[in-house]
C-alpha cells in the first residue's frame, strides 16, 4: 500500500526494453544521435507544430533552465506558494537564472488566476527598484491534484503575455492532466497561449526523462549553452532519448496516465464513503488529497500503508496525500479501503 509518491515505483518495461536496444553498437553523441531526432518528430507531431525540444535528466532542471531562459536575472516569476519550484527545488530556479525573484502568490486548489498575478503587480511597478515581472509559471496537474482548463490557461497566458510576460508550465504530471481534460496535447498548450513547457515522464514509468520544450523555437534562445554549463547535455544523450522516445510511442505515456487516473478515482470515490472521512479536492488526477481521522491515519500505518501527511493534525483529522502510480496494485487500492473501513 504504498502511495507516497508515483515516484515509488519502478520504470515501464517497454522503457527498460528500449534502453537496452539502444545500447547495441554505436550512435553519435550529445545528441546528435537518431533516436534525439525521432523524439523531436514524435513531440512536433503530439503538439501539431515544430517545436523546439531538449532532453534532460531531472524535472528540476527541466523548470529551472526553462526560466532561466524566459526570465532575466533582475526578473520576476509568479508561481503559487504550494508549487514545485517554490516549495520543493531547494533555490534551483533562481540559482539557474543567477536571481531572478520567485513571487509566491495563492489561490484556491493550488491554481493561480490573473486576478491572484494582477493583484501583485503593484508592488514590482517601481522601474529599476522593482523586479521586472518576466514569467507566470504554473503546474498541471498541480500539487494539489487539479488541473487546469484550457480556458484557464488561456486567460492566464492573456494576461502574461498583455503585460509583458511569458507562460510557463511545469508539466510534471503533463500526461495525467491531458487524460483528465481529454483534449489534445497542443489544446493545453501553446493554442492555449503557454510559452514553454517543462514535458515529464520520469512520474509515469521513464527512468529518469524529462524534456524542455519550446513551442516558438526562436524562443529557446540560449537554452543550449545553458544546457551544458549546468551539466544536462549528456554525452549519451541517447539513453534518456530512448526513454521517451518509448514513452511517447503507441500512446504508452497516455495510457499509463489514464490507469493512474482511474485508480486514484477509484480510491478517492471509496475514501469519500468512509464515515468521518471528506475530500479536500476534486480528484482530477493520479493524486487524492483527504481529511482522515487521525485514528484511521494511524490503523492505516499501522497496517503498512505509506503516504504523506500533508498538514498537521487539526481537530482530530489530518490532510493526507495519496499519490498512484501507473502500476499501482489495484490490490493496493481495495486493502488500504478495507483496512480504513475496520
Amino acid at each position: 500500500m504504498n502511495f507516497a509518491s508515483d515516484n515509488a515505483y519502478g520504470a515501464d518495461p517497454q522503457i527498460l526494453a528500449a534502453l537496452t536496444r539502444v545500447s547495441d553498437g554505436a550512435a553519435a553523441s550529445y545528441g546528435e544521435d537518431e533516436i534525439t531526432k525521432s523524439v523531436a518528430a514524435r513531440m512536433a507531431k503530439i503538439f501539431e507544430k515544430n517545436v523546439a525540444v531538449f532532453p534532460v535528466v531531472t524535472g528540476t532542471a527541466a523548470n529551472s533552465l526553462a526560466l532561466a531562459t524566459l526570465c532575466p536575472p533582475h526578473g520576476a516569476i509568479f508561481c503559487h506558494g504550494e508549487s514545485h519550484i517554490a516549495v520543493d527545488e531547494c533555490a534551483a530556479p533562481e540559482f539557474f537564472t543567477h536571481g531572478a525573484k520567485l513571487v509566491h502568490l495563492h489561490g484556491g486548489g493550488a491554481k493561480l488566476s490573473p486576478q491572484s498575478v494582477a493583484d501583485a503587480l503593484p508592488g514590482f511597478m517601481r522601474g529599476v527598484h522593482s523586479a521586472k515581472p518576466s514569467v507566470i509559471s504554473i503546474t498541471q496537474a498541480t500539487e494539489l491534484g487539479t488541473v487546469y482548463t484550457p480556458d484557464e490557461i488561456a486567460a492566464l497566458a492573456n494576461f502574461a503575455h498583455d503585460n509583458g510576460m511569458r507562460l510557463h508550465m511545469d508539466g510534471a504530471r503533463f500526461a495525467n492532466a491531458l487524460v483528465h481534460l481529454g483534449c489534445s496535447a497542443a489544446d493545453m498548450t501553446w493554442k492555449a497561449g503557454v510559452d514553454a513547457l517543462s514535458f515529464g515522464a520520469t512520474k509515469n514509468g521513464a527512468l529518469c526523462a524529462e524534456a524542455v520544450v519550446f513551442f516558438a523555437p526562436k524562443m529557446a534562445g540560449d537554452f543550449e549553452y545553458r544546457r551544458k554549463k549546468s551539466g544536462h547535455l549528456i554525452s549519451k544523450m541517447r539513453f534518456i532519448a530512448a526513454q521517451l522516445d518509448a514513452y511517447l510511442s503507441d500512446d504508452l505515456w497516455l495510457t499509463n496516465a489514464a490507469r493512474a487516473n482511474a485508480l486514484a478515482k477509484t480510491l478517492g470515490d471509496g475514501i469519500a464513503k468512509l464515515a468521518g472521512a471528506t475530500l479536500a479536492q476534486p480528484v482530477q488526477s493520479n493524486a487524492v488529497f483527504a481529511y482522515l481521522p487521525d485514528a484511521m491515519v494511524a490503523r492505516l500505518r499501522k497496517a503498512g500503508a505509506q503516504f504523506y501527511d500533508w498538514e498537521p493534525a487539526r481537530n482530530g483529522h489530518t490532510l493526507v496525500r495519496l499519490v498512484v502510480s501507473f502500476v499501482t496494485p489495484e490490490r493496493a487500492v481495495s486493502q488500504f479501503l478495507e483496512t480504513a473501513r475496520q
